[in-house]
């Protein structure tokens, strides 16, 4: 009687993995990600206009810092998203690097320009709030020294995507420098608790209440929820842009590219 070699069954996560990977093509990419540009952008301008008109029109000013304080509505969306852009581009790094996927170097050279505009907004706006608050528009502080370098690790990012961008390392020496980078995150996130600082602590917390009324931190978390969804919606789109410049030699992109602008 011959052998019979039975047949593996792929596990629940090999299958997940498999059809995980049949995704993030750049083709398959731009298939998918593309139709949710439009509906990101119009949740965002909701969110936002939402946000903004009940920030600084209707929430009541804070009983010490007056109007003053309503810059928080900028401030801590773009401070937020600045340290999640870059905690991504560190995922994006580790993936690139370990499996091999262009896509995932692809987002993260889309998102390093707006993680580094976001990191200049936050540091623009905390200088400013800082003025009628501290009496100075900069202090050595913990937070804001390590921010500061937030910036400057975006701006080598941008630049090693730049030096790269023609050969066959492209995307690599910026992984490495988004992953080391990383380590500035903690020191960015937990400052307030480790040294003494004049920075204040976080705005909200899972374990606490937030120390704000409700007039001020709703319309405070429409911002910053309205603010994710609008930096999604610039994620996908100058991805896309990179995969058509990258892809352009190859067949789907002309017969994208003959659908949508011939005349």
């Amino acid at each position: 009687m011959p052998n019979i070699t039975p047949v593996s069954t792929p596990s629940i996560w090999q299958r997940i993995w498999q059809g995980f990977l049949m995704t993030v093509g750049t083709k398959q990419f731009f298939a998918i990600f593309s139709p949710w540009v439009k509906w990101l952008s119009l949740l965002s301008l909701i969110f936002l206009s939402i946000g903004s008109i009940w920030g600084l029109a209707f929430a009541p000013p804070d009983y010490l810092q007056g109007n003053s304080y309503r810059i928080i509505f900028i401030h801590v969306p773009s401070a937020s998203l600045a340290l999640s852009i870059y905690f991504a581009m560190a995922i994006l790094g580790v993936i690139y690097l370990v499996w091999r996927i262009k896509t995932a170097n692809l987002v993260a050279q889309a998102l390093a320009p707006i993680g580094f505009i976001l990191c200049v907004i936050s540091l623009m706006t905390g200088s400013i709030w800082a003025k009628p608050t501290w009496g100075t528009y900069w202090v050595w502080d913990a937070r804001l020294t390590s921010m500061l370098i937030l910036a400057f690790l975006y701006a080598g990012v941008m630049a090693l995507f730049a030096a790269f961008e023609q050969t066959s390392n492209r995307g690599k020496a910026a992984a490495i420098l988004s992953i080391v980078g990383a380590v500035n995150l903690p020191i960015i996130k937990y400052s307030v608790n480790w040294w003494n600082t004049l920075h204040q602590g976080a705005t909200f917390s899972v374990t606490e209440a937030p120390k704000m009324s409700a007039d001020m931190w709703v319309p405070l978390l429409f911002m910053i929820i309205g603010s994710y969804l609008l930096v999604a919606a610039l994620a996908i789109y100058r991805t896309n842009t990179l995969i058509l410049r990258r892809d352009q030699a190859k067949a789907w992109v002309k017969e994208y590219v003959r659908q949508h602008f011939a005349r």
